[in-house]
């Protein structure tokens, strides 16, 4: 009799066990404003090694071409969640039904003017009056462009820029002489390097050292009707991040894949840009300060918008249960 009731409460509490973990995950969809990025990789990772399904969340990722195809896909409730820029933030002010709800990537360490390897520019004294590639007009590259412009004491436009779509037609530009360089990711310029066709001429950390290059994006109308799925999808975003920071092979090999990066490249994209990640997402206010500074500099909007038109901190910062 000892024998059959052991066994009947073993029965129930493996019934109880596999009960909770046949629980059906909730299928959320998140957007990536661009495939070729580093900084984009957090959401590769996170499903990889089944770290938002820890949160409950089975993770669809979807890639955008650009900031405002993923406003669009976040408008359409294409997407629930999206990564996206800073800058990006403007389109909340212009109706975007959707706000950031954590900033998790700081001043543009990830970004980089690339020039040809037998450019004669080799400092950036020698960039004025020179022209630069950039994604579009009114965009970050070309406000980064700029403000390298301005701290060298040329104004405005002593650089000039060629909006051409993206790093990649920016490349085909520089290496066929159009332009003179080009405002791109930084592991493009590494990629460049080891195949010897250019180099990363400068970083763009100290020309906007108090910045939020990237945030993540939520609709309205997830932030009003569930609110617990932000707080999860957050938990899953910013433990992936922190799984990045102590997992350096695993992130590397996903670099390798996704990004068609080399071992090498993806190394020292990773050591040089894994810095950059805000650890808990909030929004750092004189950071802030210089990206409503930017929206009307690039003409984007009139004036600088109210903090609640384009991003929340309801949800932040983001805390994780200690390990």
């Amino acid at each position: 009799m000892r024998r059959i009731g052991f066994f009947l409460v073993l029965a129930s509490a493996l019934a109880l066990g596999t009960g909770a973990q046949a629980a059906p995950l909730q299928q959320v969809s998140a957007g990536k404003a661009v495939g070729a990025a580093w900084t984009f990789l957090p959401l590769n990772i996170g499903q990889r090694y089944g770290i938002f399904k820890r949160y409950g969340i089975d993770l669809h990722i979807v890639v955008f071409q650009g900031d405002a195809k993923l406003q669009q896909g976040l408008t359409a409730g294409s997407i629930s969640f999206g990564l996206g820029s800073g800058p990006g933030m403007a389109f909340a002010a212009k109706g975007v039904p959707a706000k950031a709800v954590a900033a998790y990537f700081g001043a543009p360490r990830n970004l980089a003017i690339l020039v040809n390897a037998n450019s004669p520019i080799k400092t950036v004294k020698e960039l004025k009056g020179k022209s630069v590639a950039i994604s579009t007009v009114g965009s970050l590259t070309q406000w980064l462009v700029q403000r390298v412009s301005l701290a060298e004491g040329w104004g405005k436009d002593g650089i000039k820029t060629v909006a051409l779509g993206g790093v990649g037609p920016g490349i085909a530009a520089m290496r066929t002489g159009q332009v003179d360089g080009v405002m791109g990711a930084y592991e493009a310029g590494l990629m460049l390097e080891q195949k010897h066709l250019g180099s990363v001429l400068v970083t763009m950390t100290k020309y906007a050292p108090e910045f939020i290059t990237h945030v993540v994006y939520a609709r309205d109308a997830v932030i009003e009707k569930d609110p617990a799925l932000v707080t999860r999808f957050l938990k899953g975003f910013f433990s992936t991040l922190q799984f990045i920071k102590t997992h350096k092979a695993e992130t590397d090999k996903v670099a390798e894949e996704v990004l068609k990066l080399t071992p090498t490249v993806a190394a020292e994209a990773y050591d040089h840009e894994v810095h950059g990640f805000i650890p808990d997402g909030r929004f750092n206010p004189k950071a802030v300060a210089v990206l409503k500074e930017s929206f009307v500099q690039r003409g984007v909007l009139p004036h600088e918008p109210k903090d609640s038109e384009i991003f929340t901190t309801h949800f932040v910062p983001v805390r994780l249960s200690a390990k």
